[in-house]
């Protein structure tokens, strides 16, 4: 059955995304200008929605949209640009001002109130595998975000430029990306390579949280927690002066159930020269595949007090890590088919990258679970996709936790 969408009346408001794009600078000389660069970038917005994804089709749908819905997207003429103007533009255009632009506009929306929990901000690297197959030359391939948990907001993205193999790249963008983002109020969570002392110093010293895996990449730290946690056998160890344990058991999407147990302790606290940890912990999951049982084990820090974060919280702030994997990546290059783009010149890569972030922050922050669906919805009613973007943001339609949001699609 097909899906219906609610289309409010489509006036562009003060603090809409389309007003906050003419901040962005554009690199054109003002004598060649035709189309203003805050129209082409709200008609990128707006397709893209609208299930419209590269530069081709977007310049397509602009073509098709009536003289009202193209005024209201800034071509008071009633003509749009072609594709080539679009690609030569983003070509042109400094992603990082854009990138700014989107940072300032969506991140007041995401700040908790006083007495909420602190919210979940994952970083973690994606790579743009269409553009592999091109000159390294040309624009980035990969790119750092940071990703809001429970809003599914980009809350900051970063190229990654550096020609350094993939871990050692991320690395140094990271305090980049970090600089971007407002911390009091957030915890950074992440794998085990941002499990750096100048990150978390950085994060802290903006005041911020931090929850983070710890492996063998910081051996010390690691075998500290390791020998807390699970002595080797025959090592005469006394007993967790602090010992805070949480299970679930998940059986969602059919799956067989997968137990996971959280253990925290304030035991290393006074020991560990590692700045602002306030806690250590072990993750333990069990699982079955091909009903062979499965086993792992994961040890972390995290800044957060046992007053602040129970065992539960968490581990439910771990768990809500994997959202930039399944709300962030796993969109964009599946659902907004970034994995098949071809584009590759200049700043385009990174430009359309920020519009296909800009569209995904825009749906999650008005409540869409189901996003293909409502791409689909989209694209047979415009004047839904343009309200989004010409509209102002509203209080987020979704605040409970990440975990409980069914389906990627």
């Amino acid at each position: 059955m097909q899906s219906t969408v609610s289309v409010p009346a489509v006036v562009v408001s003060p603090p809409s995304l389309a007003a906050a794009l003419a901040d962005v600078p554009d690199p054109r000389r003002a004598a060649s200008v035709r189309y203003s660069l805050a129209a082409i970038l709200t008609l990128a917005v707006s397709a893209i929605p609208a299930n419209h994804r590269s530069v081709l089709a977007i310049a397509a749908w602009g073509a098709r949209q009536s003289p009202d819905q193209l005024r209201t997207l800034g071509f008071a003429d009633g003509r749009t640009p072609r594709q080539s103007t679009i690609q030569r533009l983003f070509c042109k255009l400094d992603g990082a001002a854009l990138a700014q632009t989107l940072t300032q506009w969506f991140a007041p929306g995401a700040k908790p109130g006083k007495d909420a929990a602190p919210q979940g901000v994952a970083i973690d690297g994606k790579a743009q595998r269409g553009r592999l197959q091109f000159p390294t030359d040309g624009g980035p391939v990969h790119a750092l975000s940071a990703f809001c948990h429970d809003q599914g907001i980009v809350l900051a993205h970063e190229p990654v430029t550096s020609t350094a193999d993939k871990t050692e790249a991320e690395l140094t963008v990271a305090p980049t990306l970090l600089a971007r983002v407002d911390w009091p109020g957030r915890v950074l969570t992440g794998d085990a390579l941002f499990c750096q002392r100048t990150l978390c110093q950085q994060v802290r010293a903006a005041g911020g949280d931090d929850l983070l895996l710890v492996k063998e990449n910081q051996p010390a730290l690691y075998q500290d927690i390791q020998l807390l946690f699970d002595p080797p056998a025959g090592i005469a160890w006394r007993p967790l002066t602090d010992r805070r344990t949480t299970r679930t058991i998940d059986t969602g999407h059919g799956r067989r159930p997968e137990i996971r147990e959280l253990t925290a302790s304030t035991d290393l606290t006074a020991y560990l020269q590692w700045p602002g940890v306030a806690q250590v912990f072990r993750i333990k999951r069990t699982w079955r595949v091909h009903g062979q049982p499965k086993r792992a084990r994961h040890y972390g820090i995290t800044s957060l007090s046992p007053e602040r974060s129970a065992p539960d919280r968490l581990l439910a702030r771990k768990r809500g890590h994997w959202a930039i994997e399944h709300r962030l990546h796993w969109r964009k290059d599946v659902t907004f088919g970034e994995d098949a783009s071809l584009i590759h010149a200049g700043q385009g890569p990174t430009v359309m990258a920020l519009l296909r972030d800009a569209a995904i922050s825009l749906l999650h922050h008005h409540g869409v679970r189901q996003v293909a669906a409502r791409l689909r919805a989209h694209s047979q009613q415009p004047d839904a996709a343009i309200a989004l973007v010409v509209g102002p943001l509203v209080a987020h339609a979704y605040s409970g936790s990440p975990m409980s949001w069914a389906g990627i699609g």
